[in-house]
């Protein structure tokens, strides 16, 4: 200070070294939503129940389009923001391309990145049993009384006033997360439906920028978000995923990152 010789750096280096010695080990890695956890939800919930319904829905969406749940869902009863949540009323256009591949859009109307600009959600239908155009469809027709105005994953139930509630963040993971626990499979955050799904499509084969794009990544952010996922991989792959799976996927995301010149 005022010219005087700043004498201080080995012992601001010492503390330095003491604070990390002193750090809490770093937490496990949670492991994402896997298939398995998909199927044990399809065998679990029962999909002729509008609630049940809804949360199949909410589930198949972020997995399989690689979404956030606060997207989806509303945080609590009170919490429903018309600029941010999408209706019941909201479009749901379902198109077949000349290759006979199926899919579904609809408009969201925020999103963490792009704010009031939302999102367009696009599902592609599978063979799988958690199949995400199926799932929201059979929403949509078992909750088809909705008032417009309500969130879009809602569901009709007899235990209200109004005859209808809408499924909340808490109520989703913990209906989701009791079937778990009952078949001794991992209980998960919101966030873990997100990077499973990008997992399974790019270990499926789905371009990274097939799967950035149905994220809603720019092509800097999903490489930095490729990180993560490297680091969760080795939890991922199963039986039904060899090592080379593994190796090939890694090759892609090379050959992403210079394409880019990230």
């Amino acid at each position: 200070m005022n010219g005087a010789e700043w004498t201080g750096a080995k012992l601001l280096g010492m503390v330095k070294k003491g604070a990390k010695k002193i750090q809490p080990p770093p937490l496990p890695k949670r492991p994402p939503v896997t298939l398995q956890h998909m199927h044990a939800l399809f065998a679990n919930l029962n999909l002729a129940n509008s609630f049940d319904a809804a949360v199949f829905a909410v589930a198949c969406t972020s997995f399989w389009g690689c979404r956030r749940l606060g997207e989806l869902v509303i945080p609590s009863r009170g919490g429903f923001d018309e600029t941010k949540h999408a209706i019941a009323a909201t479009p749901v256009n379902v198109r077949t391309l000349p290759s006979g591949v199926r899919y579904a859009l609809f408009h969201i109307p925020w999103t963490k990145t792009t704010h009031s600009s939302g999102a367009d959600i696009i599902l592609t239908a599978n063979n799988d049993p958690t199949d995400p155009v199926t799932a929201l469809l059979h929403h949509r027709m078992l909750n088809k009384e909705l008032p417009a105005g309500a969130p879009l994953f809602s569901f009709i139930t007899q235990e209200t006033p109004e005859g209808w509630a809408p499924l909340t963040r808490d109520w989703f993971l913990a209906r989701v997360n009791g079937i778990w626990n009952t078949n001794d499979l991992a209980q998960l955050t919101g966030h873990c439906f997100r990077i499973g799904g990008a997992t399974e499509l790019l270990l499926r084969g789905t371009h990274p920028d097939v799967v950035a794009t149905q994220g809603g990544w720019k092509s800097k952010a999903f490489l930095e978000y490729w990180r993560k996922i490297e680091e969760i991989l080795p939890l991922f792959i199963s039986d039904s995923f060899a090592q080379s799976r593994s190796q090939m996927l890694s090759n892609t995301m090379d050959d992403f990152r210079r394409r880019h010149g990230l």
